[in-house]
């Protein structure tokens, strides 16, 4: 048997033996979202909720949330300006969302340059 005939032979023995690998993947894919993502989705979109109701208009069109972890809440600023206003309402913001989103313990508000 030729060595061309023999990886033809192996090729074809893996597409049997593994004919559903995309569907155990994509099922542990599903697993993964429903276990681990979904959760922290429901708990983190209740802090983007309360966000969006206390941030006064003109600021939230400047601010973005980036990232939620360690009890941290991280909002990129587009401007200086923008930012130090943010600074000034922060605490206020932040003991909102403590009060409104108990689960995530946030414990800070972190504010970075766009």
């Amino acid at each position: 048997m030729g060595e061309g005939s023999q990886i033809f032979n192996y090729t074809r023995w893996n597409k049997v033996q593994n004919p559903d690998r995309m569907t155990r993947i994509g099922e542990a894919a599903e697993q993964f979202m429903g276990k681990q993502v979904s959760p922290k989705q429901k708990r983190y979109g209740a802090v983007l909720e309360v966000w969006k109701q206390v941030m006064p208009e003109e600021l939230s069109r400047h601010c973005e949330i980036i990232d939620i972890s360690g009890g941290q809440l991280t909002v990129r600023v587009d401007s200086p300006s923008y930012k130090y206003e943010l600074h000034l309402c922060s605490s206020e913001i932040l003991k909102e969302l403590q009060r409104q989103c108990p689960r995530v313990r946030l414990t800070k508000i972190k504010l970075i340059d766009a």
